[in-house]
């Protein structure tokens, strides 16, 4: 790493949003939304997308506490948590079927936690299979599953194939034996091999690892080490995500003290040596934390220029309703955003007095929907046309002394309007995309409410 990048890597190492939305959730205006406007948003979105929809199910309950993980998710050991939840899960589908009013055509399930396999294979049948009767499933879909290797069964893979699910995402993060200890997740290479070989023998036709860099006391040696072990299974995806250190949000984080976290130049190297080795096993880089073999459908759409970015992170797909079920998942409808209750009782409670279970949301205004845009098209095509009207003059004064620094920085460009990312701005596209956030900079919050950018 040369002195001019790890100059750039102190100067921008600093809390901005993931914008996995826009408006993030931070900022989100709770009163400009209501049930019935909610339901409103989601019907009429249903019908411009004539029908389609992508579904995502959060399915919280783990056995086991991993001390990295920031979601929201209910330990316990105590499986009779299941029929409960599940009955409610699907109260809630039901609510949306009298909302769409017909019966919806499914482009996507993803099923995410917590740990969906927690679920018993009979619990996710009973719980898919119902789902699917009531709608149609798109030729081409794509329905996936996001696994803990400790606690999956063969039956768990055969039982989600049986009921069309062809992707998988394994859960690895690191498989030095010590940064496990450190996370709190002891998971052997063996075990993760056979959930692995498992998806490929029931069809499974894609087949993603998730690995963490700048876990607590991880060093270079750890990511060559899991990245050779990973190779070994030759999956189709890797996600290759930066550890969010946000102990004010997640308490367990705690667990290690904040100078076990690598420094922002020790981090990039993780990640540096990380690449470069995925690179080297015929992985290509897809935005900012996902790799895909030539073959895969997201590299294809990244080449296509047909990349899209949800809650769920990159995708193929760019359907614009998105609903969530379950404790704290979050429905996208395009024109608005509304987040479940958190706690999984409430959540129940709600559901069980016939009300959908609104813990918070956001409709967007005008303005929104085009940084929304603006914002996408950085993140998935690394290009987008400036759109100056929606600012103010002095909020454009402060946007292009920021662009002006960007490009003295050497990542990015701009003719006219139009901004053009470069190979480094790639590296620093969330602090890009952050000086474009109106409400970032109208609001200057100074909390530390986001994660850091490396």
């Amino acid at each position: 790493m040369d002195n001019n990048f790890a100059v750039l890597l102190h100067k921008y190492d600093k809390p901005v949003p993931r914008y996995t939305s826009y408006p993030t959730v931070p900022y989100w205006n709770a009163a400009s939304i209501n049930e019935e406007k909610w339901k409103a948003s989601v019907k009429e979105t249903f019908e411009k997308e004539k029908g389609e929809i992508c579904l995502y199910i959060h399915l919280p309950f783990c056995e086991n506490l991993c001390t990295f993980c920031a979601c929201n998710k209910r330990i316990t050991v105590n499986h009779a948590v299941e029929a409960p939840y599940i009955d409610a899960v699907l109260k809630e589908w039901n609510m949306y079927l009298e909302i769409m009013g017909r019966r919806p055509v499914i482009r996507e399930i993803h099923l995410g936690g917590g740990t969906p396999t927690f679920f018993s294979p009979a619990h996710l049948h009973q719980l898919i299979s119902t789902i699917l009767n009531d709608a149609t499933v798109a030729e081409g879909h794509e329905f996936s599953v996001e696994v803990h290797p400790n606690f999956t069964t063969e039956a768990h893979l055969e039982t989600l194939a049986g009921l069309g699910f062809n992707r998988i995402s394994i859960g690895v993060q690191d498989f030095a034996p010590e940064i496990q200890y450190l996370i709190n997740r002891m998971q052997s290479f063996e075990v993760t091999r056979q959930v692995v070989q498992w998806a490929r023998k029931y069809g499974y036709t894609s087949i993603n690892t998730d690995l963490i860099f700048g876990l607590p006391k991880q060093e270079v040696h750890h990511v060559e080490y899991t990245i050779d072990l990973i190779n070994q299974l030759n999956p189709d995806r890797i996600a290759f995500y930066s550890y969010a250190h946000v102990p004010w949000k997640s308490k367990v984080q705690r667990r290690y003290e904040d100078e076990d976290i690598p420094k922002a130049s020790v981090k990039w190297k993780l990640y540096e040596t990380g690449r470069n080795k995925l690179m080297e096993h015929g992985y290509f880089p897809i935005g900012m934390d996902h790799f895909a073999k030539k073959d895969d459908s997201l590299f294809t759409a990244q080449q296509a220029g047909n990349l899209h970015r949800n809650f769920m992170g990159y995708t193929t797909t760019n359907n614009k309703l998105i609903i969530a079920l379950g404790a704290s998942s979050i429905s996208d409808s395009w024109t608005a955003f509304i987040q479940n209750e958190k706690t999984v009782e409430v959540y129940e409670q709600k559901i069980n007095e016939g009300k959908l279970p609104i813990e918070t949301g956001h409709l967007l205004s005008g303005e929104d929907l085009i940084i929304r845009s603006f914002i996408l098209d950085l993140m998935c095509r690394n290009q987008a046309v400036i759109p100056e009207h929606i600012y103010t003059p002095e909020e454009l004064v402060i946007i292009y002394a920021a662009l002006l620094e960007f490009e003295s920085d050497g990542l990015l460009t701009f003719k006219n309007n139009t901004l053009f990312i470069l190979a480094d701005g790639q590296n620093f596209i969330r602090n890009i995309c952050s000086v474009f956030d109106v409400l970032l900079i109208r609001q200057q919050n100074k909390e530390s409410t986001f994660s850091r950018s490396i």
